[in-house]
């Protein structure tokens, strides 16, 4: 055995022992203290119309594929609105080279909020759309619109952001809308599987950003809006971070939307694995996926997925289960 191959099992040795280290500090350290009051669930609204509207502006740009007219005027459209309800707001460029080995430079969209404080929560999602319908019968080629599989989830996080400004929270929030995410292989590409081709802006993120608060834990969502949708207990999100899981499931239930937040299994390749595996913060995933191993959503990369396949109903399900969480977190670490 070389000394490379020794050297590359320390690091993976060490890999392993950080990401059982921040497993198992989420697990102490997310946990609601009893002497905390839950929040009162008439306090808390959740605007859906606000986050319907944020969805269907990014919509209007039409597709954001990396490269196009469209990607550059909705990334500028993003970062205007993140200033005007955050401290700072910024744009991580990066280049990247994607499965049909196009160059692209992709633009990751980051946000603080309450920047000095150093106990910080992520929320994230990506904001890029699919280049290709591979999933549509009649139109495999051209762009998607992505209103739900990326709209949707930039559209809640910009509505929870503007209920932090009316009722003020002093926990200190991250915010990243990543690129490049949606532009992975396709499974029948005929080319040879390339590995890690999806999630591109998020390895980047993990691997080249430095915190100077790490986040303790953060919540990714990604196809938040769509009618029906049922979000099940991912398997890297409870491997990571199950208490979270168990923490947000229960405030979903508890608020009365116990048909969208189930207690089934599922397990998906989407920017968590990213950030739990490279950057070491427990992340979830709250993300719309059939029962009974179903699969997404019919309309996934097809050109269905357009402001009809987006309901209110689950933006509000959605959005008030994540006031009630953050809002007790902030409680809490006070």
């Amino acid at each position: 055995m070389g000394i490379s191959k020794v050297l590359f099992l320390v690091f993976c040795l060490f890999q392993l022992h950080s990401c059982q280290f921040f497993s198992s500090k989420e697990e102490s350290s997310s946990n609601t203290d009893t002497s905390v009051q839950p929040i009162e669930a008439s306090y808390l609204q959740f605007d859906e119309n606000l986050a319907y509207n944020y969805i269907d502006k990014q919509v209007s740009f039409g597709p954001r594929v990396p490269s196009t007219v469209g990607h550059k005027a909705c990334a500028e459209w993003i970062l205007t609105t993140l200033k005007e309800m955050t401290d700072t707001a910024y744009i991580q460029e990066f280049e990247s080279i994607t499965y049909d080995s196009k160059k692209h430079k992709g633009k990751n969209i980051i946000a603080k909020l309450n920047s000095k404080n150093p106990t910080r929560i992520l929320l994230c999602a990506h904001w890029d759309t699919r280049p290709i319908a591979d999933h549509d019968p009649k139109n495999p080629t051209g762009p998607i619109l992505g209103a739900n599989d990326a709209g949707s989830g930039v559209g809640v996080i910009l509505a929870l952001l503007q209920n932090f400004k009316e009722k003020p929270i002093t926990l200190g929030i991250d915010i990243v809308f990543f690129d490049l995410e949606d532009y992975g292989q396709p499974e029948n590409s005929g080319l040879t599987p390339m590995e890690n081709s999806w999630c591109l802006g998020s390895q980047y993120w993990a691997k080249n950003t430095k915190h100077e608060f790490l986040p303790r834990w953060g919540i990714l969502l990604d196809m938040v809006g769509g009618k029906d949708a049922t979000f099940l207990k991912e398997e890297t999100s409870m491997n990571y971070a199950s208490n979270l899981v168990n923490r947000v499931w229960s405030h979903g239930q508890k608020l009365g939307f116990e048909k969208h937040f189930r207690g089934e299994s599922s397990s998906v390749i989407d920017d968590h694995v990213y950030i739990n595996k490279l950057a070491g913060i427990p992340t979830i995933d709250i993300i719309h996926y059939k029962l009974n191993n179903g699969g997404f959503a019919d309309y996934w990369h097809t050109h269905d997925d357009n402001m009809s396949s987006v309901d209110k109903s689950t933006l509000k399900a959605v959005g008030k289960t994540l006031l009630n969480t953050i809002y007790e977190e902030d409680k809490y670490m006070q």
